[in-house]
């Protein structure tokens, strides 16, 4: 079975501060769009907050994360956008952030995952977002968006914020041993988000149904679910794989991980929900 290395940076602290959750998504213009409704802990006072989280998005960059989460999700989700195309350096980070007029109810969200793509300014944005109260912070793209890891160690350490760097993200919650799944603020994203995992139903020796458990954050594995309906049984867990490949995923091409990984993830999906069909129906 293929396995890629994985790039992963295991940090936290103790505490963090509370923030309310934000609903305000700020566009390039400074105009703001609500992409939530009220959520239902203030009309039940029983029922818990849901995972805020915030984007920022980098020109297609965290676009299709920002339709997974509206569209499969029940969590509350704003964004804030930056430029596409960035200076090659950027000497001083700070006055450029200020100049990119984060929302800073966007900042403040419980999860907020930085598709800044530039380790330059990704640092100066997870500490902004760590001062503002995020309680977790996801950097896809892995360390060569990021920037170092010991200013990343010492924002965590400072802040009590958990940072996650992840090459891919549909990768989330595959490591179930690591301390990142003691956060309870990644548990409960990577619980819907993340590693692919499915239920299937059969018949007359194909597949008549796929239901997502927990989906890749691009929403590729609600694509591929729904084009395996009808493939047999035996091609599934291939075809899965395939479809994912052809899925107009940004993952990285061409080499042993990226978007291979992904689809060697969704084949194992596949195995283990038929395995599991045939297991409960003997």
């Amino acid at each position: 079975m293929f396995h890629a290395p994985q790039l992963r940076l295991h940090m936290y602290a103790t505490s963090s501060p509370q923030m309310p959750p934000n609903s305000i998504r700020s566009g390039a213009d400074g105009a703001s769009t609500d992409h939530s409704s009220k959520p239902l802990s203030l009309l039940h006072p029983n029922i818990p907050p849901m995972l805020s989280i915030g984007i920022i998005t980098r020109g297609k960059y965290g676009r299709r994360l920002l339709d997974t989460i509206t569209h499969h999700t029940e969590f509350t989700v704003s964004s804030a956008d930056i430029p596409p195309t960035l200076p090659d350096f950027i000497d001083d980070p700070a006055p450029f952030v200020d100049n990119l007029d984060l929302a800073p109810g966007v900042l403040s969200s419980d999860l907020l995952i930085t598709y800044s793509l530039n380790p330059d300014i990704t640092p100066e944005i997870v500490k902004r977002a760590a001062s503002a109260g995020a309680k977790a912070i996801i950097i896809p793209g892995g360390w060569a968006s990021a920037g170092d890891p010991e200013q990343m160690k010492e924002i965590s350490a400072q802040y009590g914020t958990r940072i996650l760097v992840e090459d891919i993200c549909c990768d989330i919650g595959g490591d179930t041993d690591s301390t990142d799944y003691t956060d309870p603020t990644i548990n409960e994203f990577a619980s819907v988000l993340g590693r692919p995992k499915l239920e299937v139903q059969l018949g007359d020796g194909e597949i008549s149904d796929v239901k997502v458990l927990c989906g890749a954050p691009c929403g590729s594995t609600w694509w591929m679910a729904k084009h395996l309906k009808g493939v047999p049984v035996s091609e599934a867990p291939a075809w899965g794989g395939l479809l994912v490949q052809q899925y107009p995923c940004r993952a990285v091409r061409g080499t042993m991980g990226g978007i291979h990984l992904s689809a060697e993830l969704h084949k194992r999906a596949m195995e283990a929900a038929i395995k599991k069909y045939y297991g409960d129906n003997d």
